[in-house]
């Protein structure tokens, strides 16, 4: 098989994967598969053809739109998917034009559609000539415009009237790979140097004493320090969090929703002494928890439970509890660009109720004189700001501490970060102290 072969097996395997988004399908699982499908030296182009079709998903598909003459038959929504897949290539990913058409035409055989290469040809082609026109027709269109769905460009200019498009701009930005230092076994100079003699820059985070920002994303078994649990990667907003809990050694720690563990991981880094309980509702991804506190050197409690019912780790009480609850994740939207195809209008009522839900169960688990940290990486204040509100009225013996962060927004409650900075993606924050 030649090169242009291979490369229409991997636009082949990203239009597979871009589809089984759009029927709901996580995308790291709709990947998962479609590695198979494809020599390992090409399995970074699939991802990068994958993410990039679902970040920039709303625009591509209103421009596809404006190219065909007739709208496809529902059978061939594989089809519409490897032209997805080509405009993000010549429109937004910086793709040679000539070798972008020819493979993503030569992979509609890959799907069992050959009668269909000159099409797929045809409107690429068309794409490039039409260029200017369509930039202007996008930029009429929010939904297009900003590739976000109408209902969330609705709720972020509501919840951010004053700093929407700086929020929404920053939602399309590649997320950067910031690297989160084991401060109890190291420093971060100390890490800087290391990966400076690999060939890595790295420079510090303003705020986020823990954290390292890499120039450009690379391979964790390229890291020096990664496998002896120097280093951890995780965002420089996600680091945050251990630092608002006040910890001392010898401290009953909860580690709420804990999976995949970085935060159990760091709050053990930020105080080595503590006694922490990390629980997950679901029993497999705790199995990420003990592979990352393994690589740390660090012993936890696992527990599969849910947070919000009775459970062995409830008849116990806690001095600290992190409650990172389920939550819309739309401020890391640019990281996981598939939650915008994925999540619904309708998704968010039932989520702030077992928020809600949550809290009341773990705030019973806490010690008066303790402290809970309710945390999202949400941008809704549905989920922030008013779900904090509505629990302090209903409980006199709550009190809610301002995060002393030198970074976001401080919202009444809590602190809000916004991706509209680089460096970070989007968290809330809120500690609240049971008198």
């Amino acid at each position: 098989m030649g090169s242009r072969g291979e490369g229409a097996a991997v636009r082949a395997a990203a239009a597979r994967a871009l589809l089984k988004v759009l029927d709901g399908k996580a995308l790291d699982d709709a990947l998962a598969a479609g590695r198979e499908r494809v020599k390992e030296r090409d399995r970074p182009l699939l991802a990068e053809l994958a993410y990039g079709a679902c970040r920039w998903y709303h625009r591509l598909d209103f421009v596809l739109d404006q190219l065909l003459t007739r709208p496809l038959k529902a059978r061939d929504r594989d089809l519409r998917a490897l032209l997805l897949v080509g405009l993000y290539q010549l429109n937004e990913g910086g793709f040679p034009p000539h070798a972008a058409v020819a493979a993503t035409a030569g992979a509609a055989a890959r799907l069992g559609k050959g009668w269909a290469t000159g099409l797929v040809n045809a409107v690429l082609r068309n794409a490039q000539r039409r260029g200017a026109e369509l930039a202007a027709q996008v930029a009429r269109v929010a939904e297009a415009c900003w590739s976000q769905p109408a209902w969330l460009l609705e709720a972020i200019e509501n919840a951010w009237p004053d700093r929407a498009e700086a929020v929404l701009a920053g939602l399309l930005e590649r997320p950067p790979m910031t690297l989160r230092v084991n401060l109890a076994r190291t420093t971060l100079a100390e890490q800087a140097a290391r990966l400076a003699a690999a060939g890595i820059t790295a420079r510090p985070v303003a705020g986020v004493p823990s954290a390292l920002m890499l120039d450009r994303p690379r391979p964790v078994n390229e890291l020096p320090g990664f496998a002896e649990g120097l280093i951890s990667v995780q965002d420089a907003g996600a680091q945050l969090a251990a630092g608002l809990l006040n910890l001392e050694p010898g401290m009953a720690v909860l580690d709420a929703c804990a999976a995949p563990g970085g935060k159990s991981g760091h709050l053990l880094e930020t105080v080595p002494g503590i006694q922490l309980t990390a629980l997950d509702v679901d029993a497999q991804r705790l199995e990420k928890v003990a592979e990352n506190l393994d690589r740390l050197g660090f012993e936890a409690q696992l527990v599969a439970g849910d947070a919000a019912a009775e459970g062995a780790w409830s008849r116990r009480t806690y001095d600290r509890i992190l409650a990172d609850v389920p939550c819309t994740a739309t401020g890391v939207i640019r990281r996981h660009p598939d939650i915008k195809l994925l999540r619904r209008p309708g998704d968010l009522a039932p989520l702030v109720t077992r928020q809600q839900v949550i809290l009341e169960r773990l705030w019973q688990s806490l010690r008066p004189g303790g402290k809970l940290l309710y945390a999202t990486c949400s941008l809704l204040p549905e989920e922030n700001e008013a779900q904090v509100a509505r629990f302090l009225q209903g409980h006199a013996e709550a009190r809610a501490c301002t995060p002393a962060l030198r970074r976001g927004r401080v919202t009444g409650h809590g602190v809000q970060l916004l991706p509209e900075d680089r460096e970070t993606d989007g968290f809330y924050y809120a500690v609240l102290e049971k008198l």
